[in-house]
Formats: C-alpha cells, sequence, structure tokens
C-alpha cells in the first residue's frame, strides 16, 4: 500500500529511535544502581513482598516469575546494553523482525520493573517511557519506510501529554488562571535546578508572561499537529522549545526530553530541508504484508484503549498520570495541577551520643538533588532520575506520602546500609552508623539578591516543627513520620 509509509520522516524516525534507546539507558542505569535500597530484596519495599501480595494479572512483571537482586541486576543491565546498541544503530543492521524484537524486549525488560516498582516507580515518565518504547516497536527500521499511522499515534500521544497538562491546569490552581503560578514554582518544584534561583528572580511581569506562553503552548499548539505541513512541524518545533525552557529551569527526570522526541516524530523533513540542509530520503523498500498487518492491528488496539483517556480530557473530573491498564498503554497524563505556594523539606540528622539531651551534637545527611545545605546550588540531574530525593520532596508536602518507606530508611541509616547510603550525597558518619536519627521539617526559600550577596547562600531556611523525634534500633518507637 503506497499510503502505509511516509518515507519524508526518515530522518525524525532515525532521530527519535536513536534518542529514545537513549532515555531507555538512562532509565536502566538508574535502576540497577538503585534498586538495592527501593525495592531490592532487603529494600524499603521489598519485591517479593509486593509479588506475594499483588498478582500477575494486575501487574505482569518477569519477576512474579523468579526474583532475585542478582536476577533484577542482570535484567537492568541487559536492558541497558541492549539500549546501548539501539542507540548506536544496531537496528538497522538487521532484519525488520528481529530489529521490533529488540525494541520489544526493551518495553518488556523496563515493564517488568516498573510494575514491581511500587511507590517508587509511580511518576507519570514512566508510563511515557513505557507507552512511548510500545510505539517505536512499530516504527521499523531502515528496511521499510516510516509507517504513516505509527506516526499518527506518536502525535496522538504527544497530544495527550501537552493538551492534558494544559487542562489539568486550568481545571485546577486558581493561580494559573490569574498568570500567578510561576511566581512559586521555580522555588516550590520537586527538584530545582542550577538556573532556578535566576529563573525565581525574573520580574514578575516575565513571570506572567511565561504562564500565559505555557498556556498557548499546551491547550493551542497541541491542536495544530493534526494539520497539513508544513504546519503541524512549526508546531512541534514550539513544543520543542517550550520543553527545553523547561529543561533549563529543572530537573523532571526524562520528561521534558521525551516529549521533545514525541514532538520531533512529527517534523516533515521535507519542511525541515526548506530552512536546513539535511540529507535527500534514501530509497526505502515496500513494507512487507506481514508488517502491514501488525502495524494495522496495532493501531486498532490502541484506537480502542484510547477511548479512556480520550473521555479523562473531557471529564471535569480529569486525573493526571494514570494508567488505565497494567501495561501501561495509551495513559493520561499531566502536572502540577496544584502549585504549592511554600516549600517544606524534610531534613534527616543524627547523632552517635547514646543518650540525647538538648546539648546533642546532630549531623545532617546530604542528599544529591534534594535542598539541604543552604550553601550548596542545586545541581542539574535530568535525565537521570533520583527516586529518593523526589519522594523526599513528596514527604514534605504530607507525612502520609511517606508512611511507607520512611521508618525503613530511617533503619536502614541506623545500620548503616551501604545500599541505602549510595542514595546520598553524604553520610556525616564514615566509620560507625549513628546511634539516633530524627528528621525536621523546614521551611526553604531561595535568599534575595541581597542575601546572596551578604551569605554566598542560596536558601533561607527556618524551622517548622519536628518531623520524626529521635529513635534508635533499640528504641523505635512510634516511628512514623507526622
Amino acid at each position: 500500500m503506497e499510503w502505509f509509509t511516509a518515507s519524508g520522516y526518515w530522518l525524525s524516525r532515525l532521530v527519535f529511535q536513536r534518542a529514545l534507546a537513549v532515555v531507555y539507558l538512562v532509565a536502566f542505569v538508574a535502576a540497577a544502581a538503585q534498586f538495592r535500597a527501593l525495592i531490592g530484596a532487603r529494600g524499603m519495599l521489598p519485591v517479593p513482598r509486593f509479588t506475594a501480595r499483588v498478582p500477575f494479572r494486575r501487574s505482569p512483571s518477569l519477576f512474579h516469575l523468579h526474583y532475585s537482586d542478582g536476577f533484577f541486576a542482570a535484567c537492568a543491565w541487559l536492558g541497558a546494553a541492549l539500549a546501548a546498541a539501539l542507540a548506536a544503530g544496531a537496528a538497522d543492521h538487521a532484519p525488520l523482525g528481529a530489529a521490533m524484537a529488540a525494541w520489544a524486549a526493551l518495553w518488556l525488560l523496563y515493564l517488568s520493573i516498573v510494575n514491581v516498582g511500587q511507590v517508587w516507580y509511580g511518576f507519570g515518565w514512566e508510563s511515557l517511557l513505557l507507552e512511548t518504547g510500545f510505539l517505536a516497536v512499530f516504527l521499523g527500521n531502515e528496511r521499510v519506510g516510516p509507517p504513516v499511522l505509527v506516526l499518527w499515534l506518536l502525535r496522538w500521544l504527544l497530544f495527550r501529554v501537552e493538551f492534558g497538562a494544559g487542562l489539568i491546569k486550568m481545571r485546577g490552581d486558581r493561580c494559573w488562571r490569574d498568570l500567578t503560578c510561576l511566581y512559586y514554582h521555580h522555588e516550590t518544584q520537586p527538584m530545582p535546578g542550577p538556573l532556578s534561583w535566576y529563573f525565581h528572580h525574573l520580574p514578575a511581569r516575565l513571570h506572567r508572561v511565561e504562564t500565559a506562553a505555557n498556556h498557548v503552548a499546551q491547550l493551542l499548539v497541541p491542536l495544530a499537529l493534526f494539520t497539513p505541513q508544513p504546519v503541524a512541524s512549526a508546531a512541534a518545533g514550539a513544543v520543542v522549545v517550550t520543553q527545553l525552557w523547561l529543561v533549563a529551569s529543572g530537573n523532571f527526570a526524562w520528561l521534558n526530553w521525551l516529549t521533545v522526541l514525541l514532538a520531533l516524530a512529527a517534523v516533515d523533513g521535507r519542511a525541515a530541508a526548506a530552512v536546513l540542509p539535511l540529507p535527500d530520503p534514501p530509497a526505502l523498500p515496500a513494507a512487507p504484508a506481514w508488517y502491514e498487518g501488525v502495524v494495522l492491528a496495532v493501531t486498532a488496539l490502541v484506537l480502542v484503549l484510547s477511548y479512556w483517556p480520550a473521555r479523562n480530557l473531557a471529564s471535569g473530573g480529569q486525573v493526571m498520570n494514570y494508567s488505565f491498564n497494567p501495561l501501561h498503554l495509551v495513559n493520561t497524563y499531566g502536572a502540577f495541577g496544584s502549585v504549592s505556594r511554600s516549600r517544606r523539606e524534610v531534613v534527616i540528622e543524627g547523632t552517635d551520643e547514646p543518650v540525647v539531651t538538648p546539648g546533642t551534637v546532630w549531623k545532617e545527611y546530604e542528599f544529591r538533588g534534594k535542598p539541604g545545605d543552604v550553601r550548596r546550588l542545586p545541581r542539574q540531574f535530568a535525565p537521570y532520575h533520583l527516586r529518593l530525593d523526589w519522594l523526599m520532596w513528596f514527604a514534605g508536602l504530607s507525612p502520609a506520602y511517606a508512611r511507607q518507606w520512611f521508618a525503613p530508611l530511617v533503619t536502614r541509616l541506623l545500620e548503616g546500609d551501604r545500599a541505602t547510603l549510595r542514595l546520598l550525597r553524604a553520610c556525616p558518619f564514615p566509620d560507625a552508623p549513628p546511634v539516633h536519627v530524627r528528621a525536621r521539617l523546614y521551611r526553604y526559600r531561595f535568599t534575595t539578591r541581597a542575601e546572596r550577596r551578604a551569605t554566598g547562600a542560596w536558601w533561607h531556611r527556618t524551622l517548622v516543627r519536628d518531623f520524626l523525634p529521635p529513635v534508635s534500633l533499640d528504641r523505635p518507637g512510634g516511628a512514623g513520620p507526622r
């Protein structure tokens, strides 16, 4: 069928697939580096305990069949190696079926991790990577032209990501409607980046322009993705620009980079060639009949599964970052339906003194990404995902977000657990674990320009209350956060 492929998108496909493989690589490396402390056999929320109470049909995963830390590590590093090979272009040198199998293996391996990851993997970009990765299976390789239907499915995914985020804002916090949300967001976002202090101190008028531009980018531009070229390519370019702005202003793991890739997949190479020195498309063979049949079947499946997210978009009770099926296919997305007006951070401290007194000296644990030391400039970690740091932000919002895992975290600090300490930037007890650990809740705000010049600090913090009273291995007490 001549209409089945679109040769003008061959370069978009190449960039999309190679870069998607890099995102997969980052995700698998992060999983391999962090899983032992988070979900390992001796982790805070162990996989074996989860699979014992949650059946396979609700969370399909290879780890329902077998779990050991060694097996998990092997799966994660296998995924990383396969992703690296695909990023280097291995799929384009393989038969079409083998290339599709390689992409499917990546999807299956990461699905297996996400479906046992529990709260540590409860982020919208996990589902976004799985849905994007699933569609990538059917994009083909250099043995066939990019299939038109899958290209449209990628645009439908991009539309849901952007339009869903725009709607949840307009239906949510009033500050999005009066254009004041960015007075607060750069300071209170989960993990500020090295430029966030500067973004926060932009003039209020520019913050209002930022907010208005966000509404245009998320509520109007996505509609243009379904218009003829070159308008659709221009809309994709607008998405890329706004996402790069978000990359510069914060740390949102691979969310923004995946959105950029989805936008690039909507760029027609012929339209781009009018303004850029791009090579001519190669001669691509006709698609085999079996491949056309598979793509048609997948398209039909996605259309059926689209009923639920489409209904969610139209609903006044819209939910965000929700999967309607355990395979994380055709999900609903969104972010920051509400924006915090102040930032609260949980600071964990320990002491090696056997008896806690008013004069006890407490030493602070330092995290890699979350604010702690007021003089430390926030770092850029995205697209790498620091899962514990992100959950610590949620803990600052409400102790309810931390009840599952905070007490196990404290226990492992008291034990000096090496896997847990590797998640941190610095441990103040290098020789022996502390005797007591406590946690305190602080209000953090960015310093003013004058405070920054006078003190050299990026943050100012004020004690709010105790989050967890002093506990020890001998006396865990009511060790839940409060």
